[in-house]
């Protein structure tokens, strides 16, 4: 099975019309939602809301931004003199962000989201930079092969997302997307672009036992958020093994999502800090509840 190709398909399709399958049913705060158009409500599928952590002034990165609802909520919480990056690896969910954009920046009062092309377990490289590459420069055989991991290294060598820039990294039901070969890197690159003290808040899909290779291998069943997902033990081993500090389940929800062949599925969200965490730079929790760094 090929993993990215099965998430860019479903998604693609989630991208033109609604798919109800995709997305736990999550609470926001309607203040929020009130500048964001309906066709970015609908098309939103998450498990949480991992902006409730934000604070102001933050340079934020959205990993698998989607539709962009969460960016745009984002851009609400860190106000005008904070920054909210979203990546992701489908065209036709950046299109749809795109196209709202400049409307949802004049209703909330300034400008301060920017959406990118890349993959969450590459934040170095420009997907842009390598299409437009790629267009004059068709690989046709190995010699062109070649040559293109020339043109992969020279655009890292500007990285997509630079190292220790980042403030807060979110995501909303993502990560289980990323195929199981690619999941260590992934880790790797949200410790190397956070900047030390900074955090992460990252709602998912966890299971209550390890997925068996035979449901892995379900392209529904992983494009559908479940068999790609961590045994929850084992997703906060991955932020610790990756050298994230204080990591701990901040929301779980007790009922499963779904249960599919005796398996719990649910949602949790999971904050953690690059850096131990000091007296002057507090453990991360919901604004509602202090914001962090307060």
């Amino acid at each position: 099975m090929n993993v990215e190709q099965v998430v860019r398909e479903r998604y693609t399709q989630a991208a033109q019309e609604r798919e109800p399958a995709l997305c736990c049913p999550v609470t926001y705060d309607p203040k929020w939602l009130a500048v964001i158009p309906k066709e970015i409500l609908e098309k939103d599928y998450g498990c949480g809301d991992p902006s409730a952590y934000l604070c102001e002034g933050e340079t934020v990165l959205d990993l698998g931004s989607g539709a962009g609802k969460v960016c745009f909520i984002a851009s609400q919480r860190v106000g005008p003199k904070g920054r909210v990056i979203g990546i992701d690896g489908n065209p036709a969910m950046l299109s749809l962000a795109n196209r709202h954009k400049a409307a949802i920046a004049e209703k909330i009062g300034w400008q301060n989201v920017t959406f990118r092309y890349g993959h969450i377990q590459d934040l170095r490289t420009d997907m842009d930079l390598l299409e437009a590459y790629l267009a004059k420069n068709p690989v046709k055989n190995a010699t062109d092969f070649i040559a293109m991991k020339d043109v992969i290294r020279d655009i890292q060598k500007a990285p997509l997302i630079p190292d220790a820039t980042i403030d807060t990294i979110i995501s909303n039901c993502v990560l289980n997307l990323v195929r199981i070969e690619d999941k260590k890197t992934l880790f790797k690159e949200m410790i190397r672009v956070l900047k030390t003290g900074g955090h992460v808040a990252i709602s998912d899909i966890v299971s209550n036992q390890a997925v068996p290779e035979r449901m892995q291998n379900d392209p529904k069943l992983w494009s559908g958020c479940l068999s790609g997902a961590f045994e929850e033990k084992a997703f906060l081993g991955a932020f610790e093994e990756a050298g994230f500090h204080d990591v701990r389940v901040d929301k779980r929800d007790e009922e499963p999502w779904q249960v599919v062949q005796g398996i719990e599925f649910r949602s949790v969200t999971v904050v953690a800090s690059k850096g131990p965490v000091s007296k002057t730079h507090l453990p991360l929790t919901p604004v509602g509840r202090g914001c962090c760094g307060s």
